[in-house]
């Protein structure tokens, strides 16, 4: 849409759209080249899905993993990236991603306010220039500090405590809430950033098929921006619109991302295609097997250390300790858990008490997972079975196979146990690991459901963030990271912290760009 008449009700050099770790990092990247940044989030809180993450970031060949000892560069990075990703995105674009990378992180740590430290977590695929022990650096944990300015107030709680309406913790902020708080404090300490909270936005404003502002919506009316330099679109994907999810990847619905409430919903993907952005990648996303929860949510599970996962035949379908998104995509080609007919059950025994033996974001009570039918119980697995729907003699012959792969240590039919990210979360004792029998009654199962960490397709973009029309040429003004944009992982997730780390680096790349740009 063009714009031949405008007035203004704010004007700032670079405007950004959201607040999660791309968003933070561009805004922060502007307003410590002294450019004049607004950012503007639609929810109440800062964060975004990033303040409920564990905020591992995928950086290879940073300074932070020198500090630990790790050896690691751009270069080796690219040789595991290419392997997995190959041709699935353009390789400038995932260059881009490689050799900023170390940069990103060294322009944070020079603000006192950003720190990061390495912590083991194996990349996801056996592939060329993989590290069994991991790339990842993870934001240091964070003490509230002293007369806390109001911004750290208003970071998003923990997931697990929006989810389930508990007090926010008084104690440091840690994971994805020490990146998002850290950020704000260094955005605030450049003397050039401002923020507006509960303030959506609505629509990108054109001229000359260049981007000069936006409109977004503030306590009931209309608030129009300039931006000199450009806009930033940062404001995650689609994961919580359950009719584009309809529409673009044929799923029921949105009750089971892990995307924070409020927000995710298309917004930025949407005005950017208004403004002429082409899209991709719109059937993707970050997937993952996700708990039932009794309200109709669903949340993150991973570090299987028991059970099994049966689908509606009462069958095993694939190694249950294959990294998340491997998982999830194994639920999406098996067809199960993708929706409300046709559950998953982890299936486990006794041994783990009122526990689940795995890691889920938010805990589950089993007495109201029980009350809500989403934890079942039986003295046998053919009343199990019976239970959950499946064929008995299905189940017990399913069982009877596993238990002897767990007694002789070699998963024949799925390999479970011979990857170090399997090995990763083992509790087990046996010659594997990663496989405890099913023995000890009374038997148990709960339902699982493929979720996701939020979409990874939208508007494309190039080497230096700049979004993209449908002829590859760029709308002059305009930026985009993190979920708003297809990733540059393509339809892989190749390790821990490639969604944040990304971000973090494109976000870094448009502040870079807007930097040198003349203003409009």
């Amino acid at each position: 849409m063009a714009d031949t008449a405008h007035t203004w009700d704010e004007e700032c050099d670079v405007l950004v759209v959201g607040s999660g770790g791309g968003a933070l990092t561009g805004a922060y990247g502007a307003a410590a080249r002294g450019l004049d940044t607004l950012v503007v989030e639609k929810t109440r809180y800062f964060g975004g899905t990033t303040a409920y993450a564990g905020a591992g970031l995928w950086l290879p060949g940073n300074q932070a993993q020198a500090r630990a000892g790790v050896e690691d560069s751009a270069e080796l990075g690219r040789a595991y990236f290419r392997a997995v990703v190959g041709d699935a995105t353009e390789h400038p674009l995932q260059d881009a991603y490689l050799d900023h990378a170390a940069d990103t992180v060294a322009f944070l740590e020079a603000n006192p306010h950003v720190r990061f430290e390495y912590r083991p977590f194996p990349d996801y695929f056996p592939a060329p220039g993989r590290a069994d022990t991991g790339r990842a650096v993870f934001p240091v944990d964070l003490p509230a500090p002293d007369g806390a300015p109001a911004l750290l107030a208003a970071v998003r709680p923990p997931a697990w405590a929006e989810r389930l309406g508990l007090a926010t913790p008084e104690g440091p902020f840690t994971d994805g809430r020490a990146l998002i708080a850290r950020l704000l404090l260094a955005l605030e300490s450049t003397g050039h950033a401002r923020t507006l909270l509960g303030t959506p936005l609505t629509r990108l404003v054109t001229e000359d098929g260049a981007v000069i502002g936006a409109e977004a919506e503030r306590d009931g009316r209309t608030l129009r921006i300039r931006a000199r330099r450009g806009v930033l679109l940062a404001a995650g994907g689609f994961e919580a619109n359950a009719e584009l999810r309809r529409a673009w990847q044929e799923l029921p619905g949105a009750d089971w991302t892990m995307g924070a409430p409020g927000g995710n919903t298309g917004d930025a993907i949407t005005a950017a295609t208004e403004a002429g952005a082409a899209l991709a990648g719109l059937d993707q996303s970050w997937w993952c097997p996700s708990l039932r929860f009794p309200d109709g949510s669903a949340a993150f599970t991973l570090g299987l250390h028991g059970g099994i996962f049966v689908d509606g035949s009462g069958r095993r379908f694939a190694n249950e300790s294959l990294p998340y998104d491997r998982m999830g995509r194994q639920l999406l080609a098996a067809k199960a858990g993708t929706s409300h007919d046709n559950p998953v059950w982890w299936v486990f025994d006794d041994r783990f008490g009122d526990e689940l033996p795995g890691i889920t974001v938010v805990p589950a009570d089993r007495a109201a997972f029980t009350e809500a039918g989403l934890w079942r119980t039986a003295d046998t697995l053919a009343a199990l079975a019976e239970r959950i729907g499946v064929g008995a003699e299905a189940l017990c012959d399913t069982v009877r196979v596993f238990n002897g792969h767990a007694q002789r240590g070699v998963d024949a039919d799925f390999h479970r146990g011979e990857d170090p990210y399997d090995r990763f979360f083992a509790r087990g004792d046996g010659p594997n690991p990663c496989l405890v029998p099913i023995s000890d009654g009374p038997f148990h199962a709960v339902q699982i459901v493929l979720g996701d960490l939020g979409t990874k397709g939208g508007v494309r973009t190039d080497a230096e963030a700049r979004v993209l029309r449908e002829d590859g040429a760029p709308i002059p003004g305009l930026y985009a990271a993190g979920n708003t944009t297809a990733s540059v992982a393509g339809p892989h997730y190749p390790g821990p912290g490639v969604p944040i780390g990304s971000a973090m680096v494109f976000g870094h790349v448009a502040a870079v760009h807007m930097a040198f740009r003349r203003a409009a």
